[in-house]
């Protein structure tokens, strides 16, 4: 699986057409359950339990929480209220359509593919010219609309074992899954940021403790919560949210932070492509099981099953259309009514929208958790063909989206986020004004220190300059769209002369004038200056 996810980085690269990673991956997957016989067999608990937790974690702590704030209305809307939507209308359809899917089972069916999946919407995000401002609803739509999936999953599938079907037990149990799930992922956030913050000021902090310890702490909070019978998965994300506040703190140290952030890039990208990889090693096998079942709903011919997905692709595009827009429109109205002026997006965007809710491995994987049999020991109603239906919704939509939404969104002018740039100015000019005046206020102690007052008044008038520029570019460029391209021209020039610094070391440690320590040293300089710049 780990090897199909490096050919996969470099397989998107050799098409002639632009494709997500994520159809790569799927693809590699499936060629290994076809020519090896050491695919995985998918546990749905274990997979939630490895591979949810910190991708969720992580996403909760990148993405901004101004605009989760900003647009907390239109996220939850999208999050919880399109999920029952869809629950219900796509329920209903699957049952119309198919008529050999009793309707419980038809619910348990539209529930699982509710929700977006945050991994897949990453995917399709990370190669499409999508306003900021969507792309962070639909991050934080996919962040929250899991745990209402699988809840309105959970009580379809009660239902078509028992009959019984019960709307207050449903809103009580979901209230406590939401509210208990977020509540435990803040609060252990906040107890293991203490008990770190004491052990350090007692005893120095360790290199690489405070990763690791990160690391554990999505599936710390995972835990604790599904112990509690509350989401696991919202607890993960509360968990992020409240790490990005912890972060603000500025505590970590510098080397902490860097290293830490490779880290976990590096985990980003191998839980990602594993996910992929391991949703197309089920797939030969789902499709075998499905072929046997079509036959139960009266057609006697195997094309029915892409009939089937495909019009179930467009029933939820549909759903989500109509959703999608109500909630752009209530929202306007709410803006308005309080005399915020708000553009109205342009029907390109409503669409864009639509197409962007992609579905991934959360939904195959809660699919599988179908049980095999009913409480009366008979097998239960069309599973095959279900799990089949929702692995074909995965890769309609991700296909779907790499397909549309370039075409959606071309010629879409994106607005310039001029606000966040006049903001982001201002923090520079007078981050760099308080760095000149602690360097003056220090300048007599590191004085003493070095015993030399000519060498401490050079090295601080050359520290000095240095913020002053800063502050000099950010004044003598007013125009913000001029001094976004200042930046990119010193930035491109910034980068010649890092890479030929680095060509040069490699060169003299070749020819044995420094020995590897020291080149180790002064690269290792060089890259994190570049670094900055990527």
């Amino acid at each position: 699986m780990l090897l199909a996810v490096v050919a996969s980085g470099y397989l998107v690269r050799l098409l002639p057409f632009a494709l997500p990673m994520a159809l790569v991956q799927i693809a590699l997957g499936a060629v290994i359950a076809q020519f090896s016989d050491h695919a995985v067999t998918l546990d749905p608990e274990l997979f939630f339990l490895l591979f949810l937790p910190p991708l969720l974690f992580l996403d909760g702590w990148r993405i901004p929480n101004d605009v989760l704030y900003r647009d907390r209305r239109l996220i939850l809307s999208l999050a919880f209220g399109l999920v029952i939507f869809t629950v219900a209308g796509a329920g209903h359809l699957v049952h119309w359509m198919i008529p050999a899917i009793p309707l419980p089972v038809a619910f348990a069916l539209a529930a699982i593919v509710s929700p977006t999946d945050p991994v897949a919407v990453g995917s399709i995000l990370s190669r499409a010219a999508i306003p900021r401002r969507l792309m962070h609803i639909l991050q934080g739509e996919s962040l929250l609309n899991d745990a209402s999936g699988l809840v309105c999953l959970r009580f379809a599938v009660a239902a078509a074992l028992t009959g019984v079907f019960s709307p207050a037990d449903a809103s009580l149990t979901f209230l406590w899954v939401a509210v208990v799930g977020l509540s435990i992922g803040v609060v252990f956030v906040g107890l293991v940021a203490l008990f770190q913050r004491w052990m350090s000021r007692r005893f120095g902090e360790a290199l690489g403790a405070p990763i690791l310890l990160s690391l554990l702490m999505p599936f710390g909070a995972y835990l604790v919560a599904e112990e509690a019978h509350a989401s696991g998965i919202l607890a993960a994300v509360a968990a992020g949210v409240a790490m990005s506040y912890v972060e603000l703190s500025g505590r970590a140290l510098a080397i902490t932070r860097t290293q830490r952030a490779a880290v976990w890039n590096a985990v980003q990208f191998t839980l990602n492509g594993a996910m992929f990889v391991l949703l197309g090693e089920q797939l030969p096998a789902i499709l075998a099981g499905a072929v046997g079942t079509v036959r139960e709903s009266g057609h006697v011919e195997e094309r029915w099953l892409a009939v089937y997905a495909v019009a179930l692709m467009f029933g939820l595009w549909t759903l989500r259309f109509v959703w999608v827009w109500v909630s752009f429109w209530l929202t306007l109205a709410w803006s308005r009514r309080y005399g915020v002026v708000t553009k109205r997006p342009p029907s390109r965007i409503v669409a864009a929208t639509t197409v962007a809710g992609v579905r991934g491995t959360v939904t195959l994987a809660g699919v599988m958790t179908l049980p095999l049999s009913t409480h009366a020991g008979t097998p239960f109603p069309a599973r095959d063909l279900t799990i089949f239906l929702a692995a074909s919704v995965i890769l309609l939509s991700l296909a779907g989206a790499s397909v549309l939404l370039p075409w959606l969104l071309k010629g879409v002018e994106l607005p310039h986020e001029r606000e966040d740039h006049k903001k982001e100015d201002k923090a520079k000019r007078d981050a760099a004004a308080s760095a000149i005046l602690a360097v003056q206020a220090a300048r007599a102690r590191i004085q003493d220190e070095i015993k030399d007052a000519d060498i401490s008044a050079h090295a601080a008038a050359r520290v000095i300059d240095l913020y002053q520029k800063r502050i000099d570019d950010v004044t003598h460029w007013g125009d913000v769209r001029q001094l976004r391209k200042a930046d990119e021209a010193e930035k491109a020039f910034r980068i010649v002369g890092l890479r030929a610094e680095r060509d040069f070391v490699f060169g003299i440690a070749r020819s044995g004038l420094i020995s590897d320590a020291s080149a180790r040293r002064l690269v290792r300089e060089i890259d994190l200056s570049e670094a900055r710049y990527q």
